[in-house]
C-alpha cells in the first residue's frame, strides 16, 4: 500500500440498481490495488469452490444472532432460510487503511447502510432504457416471463428512489460504466476530509522555516 493511501481515509462505496441492471459485470471490473470487495457474512454452506474469507464469512445461525444483536452489521437481510449481513467491522477496517471498500446490494439494504454509515457513497447503476432492461433480462434466458414482468414492475419502483443516492451511472456500455465508477471514487478520494492525516503532515508548522527556506538548519 502506498503511502499516500495510508494518510488518507477510504469509503464504502454502495452500488445499486435494477435486476439487469449490469451490477455484478460492472463490480468484477473494479479491480485496483486501492479497491476492496465487501464480503457479507451467511449463515447458509459453502458452495463447491467458495473459500471462507473470501466469497463470504461463514457462521452459524446462533453467531449470526449475536453479532446482529450486538450491532455488528450494517445491514441483514434473510433469504430462503439463510441470512445474510455486512459486517461493520470488516468495512471499517478497510475504509480505515485508505481503501475503497465496494459493496453491491439492493435498494433496501443500501438505504439501511446509508443511515448507518454517513460517510459511505451511493451509486445507482441504470440501463438506458427499459426496453434495454427488458431485453438484458431475456437475455439471460434463466427467468420464465412472468418472473421477468415482476422484476420489471419491481425495477420501476426502485427507480423511485434514485434522488437518495449521491451518483446516478447509466450503464450503456460497460468499460464506460467502470470508468465512470472510477472517477467518482478518484474524486472523493480528493476530498479534504478523507485526507486530514496528510494535510497534518505537511502543515508548515511541522518545518524548520530555516530549512525551507535556507535549505540549512544554520541560524546564521
Amino acid at each position: 500500500m502506498s503511502e499516500t493511501t495510508n494518510q488518507r481515509r477510504g469509503m464504502l462505496v454502495i452500488i445499486s440498481g435494477p435486476s439487469g441492471s449490469g451490477k455484478g459485470t460492472v463490480v468484477k471490473q473494479l479491480d485496483r490495488p486501492d479497491f476492496a470487495l465487501s464480503i457479507s457474512m451467511t449463515t447458509r454452506d459453502p458452495r463447491p469452490g467458495e473459500q471462507h474469507g473470501r466469497d463470504y464469512f461463514y457462521t452459524s445461525r446462533e453467531e449470526f444472532i449475536r453479532a446482529r444483536e450486538n450491532g455488528e452489521f450494517l445491514e441483514h437481510a434473510e433469504f430462503v432460510g439463510n441470512m445474510y449481513g455486512t459486517p461493520r467491522a470488516y468495512v471499517e477496517e478497510q475504509v480505515a487503511a485508505g481503501k475503497a471498500v465496494i459493496l453491491e446490494i439492493d435498494v433496501v439494504g443500501a438505504l439501511q447502510i446509508k443511515e448507518k454509515f454517513e460517510d459511505s457513497i451511493s451509486v445507482f447503476l441504470i440501463p438506458p432504457t427499459f426496453e434495454e432492461l427488458a431485453q438484458r433480462l431475456k437475455n439471460r434466458k434463466t427467468e420464465d416471463e412472468e418472473t421477468i414482468r415482476r422484476r420489471i414492475k419491481r425495477a420501476n419502483s426502485e427507480i423511485e428512489y434514485i434522488n437518495a443516492y449521491d451518483y446516478l451511472v447509466v450503464n450503456t456500455e460497460v468499460d464506460q460504466a467502470v470508468a465512470d465508477l472510477k472517477n467518482i471514487i478518484d474524486s472523493e478520494y480528493l476530498k479534504p476530509h478523507r485526507n486530514q492525516r496528510f494535510i497534518e503532515a505537511i502543515k508548515g508548522e511541522n518545518y524548520d522555516v530555516n530549512t525551507l527556506i535556507l535549505g540549512t538548519d544554520d541560524q546564521g
